[in-house]
């Protein structure tokens, strides 16, 4: 992918739904070179509406941002994951012999590499200014996981994940399919695993999300 942002291109930020946008948009302020728009739910939804968003417009970098499940041993509730991998993780084929991903089938490749020297850059800052931050591969699924099952089989297929969404490859296949490096931020509401709602974290996932927003802000202008 191409060389990291500079303080001369636009950014476009996509999030899944009005409730991650609106504690982006809080982080942000209202600095004139980020646009925040709405993937929807999942990875085609999100690869088809940042396409339709990057054909119209010209940017320097893309970011697929909200909230997501963590393994928590690597990632705790309220903690903040920047992607070092973004993989597809579902995407492939059920054999009498396991799971084979797209690349093991030779279709293709189910990991995109984000902007690392940003995704470093990032991570710094925000462990500088206090918080809890991390990189690590965030997996993008097309179900969220629902049994501790499902999180063990994931665990043991990518063992540098840290944690699961479901938009952040769809919107980093639109960003490479026009030459622009991505980023995947997700904070962390609910541990994977067996889905338990009383247990997620909405609060501090979203709240994470606003402090995360405000010091990429901050690194983007550098």
């Amino acid at each position: 992918m191409n060389s990291p942002t500079t303080n001369h291109s636009r950014v476009l930020i996509m999030t899944a739904v009005e409730a991650e946008r609106e504690a982006v948009l809080r982080g942000l302020g209202s600095p004139d070179f980020i646009d925040v728009e709405l993937a929807g739910v999942g990875p085609a939804s999100a690869a088809a509406r940042t396409a339709r968003v990057l054909a119209g417009n010209e940017y320097g970098l893309v970011i697929s941002a909200g909230i997501g499940g963590g393994f928590t041993d690597r990632a705790g509730i309220g903690s903040i994951v920047i992607a070092d991998q973004l993989i597809a993780a579902d995407l492939g084929a059920e054999t009498p012999d396991g799971f084979l991903s797209v690349d093991e089938l030779g279709f293709g490749s189910s990991r995109l590499e984000p902007d690392l020297p940003l995704v470093r850059r990032l991570e710094q800052a925000m462990a500088s200014a206090g918080l809890a931050v991390r990189s690590g591969a965030v997996l993008t699924v097309t179900t969220g996981t629902g049994s501790a099952q499902t999180a063990a089989a994931l665990r043991q297929r990518y063992e540098d994940a840290a944690a699961e969404a479901m938009e952040g490859f769809g919107v980093a296949e639109a960003a490479r399919l026009f030459g622009l490096p991505c980023l995947e931020i997700r904070t962390i509401s609910n541990a994977i695993g067996p889905r338990d709602r009383s247990a997620w974290r909405m609060k501090e996932a979203f709240e994470a999300l606003e402090a995360a927003s405000s010091i990429l802000v901050e690194v983007l202008k550098r």
